[in-house]
């Protein structure tokens, strides 16, 4: 199983990115995805996830508004579109791909992409 993550980079207070996370190896749309990120000296934080169905989305209060995950499961790749950026923003965001059965949970992670919100 592979995740891959791409679309960070260096971009100034109240500009945009989309990060997206290709999956490979693993029956995509059977799988939660979520984006975390961690910034330095903090504890890694969800930022959004959707469900396999696709049906139910979740977003952390501080991007509200601002953030907006989605998924395609014809491109097994969710991504994360990324608006008015803070510099609080700046983190190395990672996709999860989760799928909980009955006693077990397969758990998997990307390598993390930077995003530096900087003027």
């Amino acid at each position: 199983v592979q995740l891959v993550e791409s679309g960070g980079g260096l971009v100034q207070p109240g500009g945009s990115l989309r990060l997206s996370c290709a999956a490979s190896g693993l029956v995509f749309s059977s799988y939660d995805m979520t984006w975390y990120r961690q910034a330095p000296g903090k504890e890694r934080e969800l930022v959004a996830a959707i469900r396999s169905a696709g049906g139910s989305i979740n977003y952390a209060d501080s991007v509200k508004g601002r953030f907006t995950i989605s998924r395609d499961n014809a491109k097994n790749t969710v991504y994360l579109q990324m608006n008015s950026l803070k510099p609080e923003d700046t983190a190395v965001y990672y996709c999860n791909a989760r799928r909980v059965l009955p006693g077990w949970a397969y758990d998997y992670w990307g390598q993390g992409t930077q995003v530096t919100v900087s003027s």
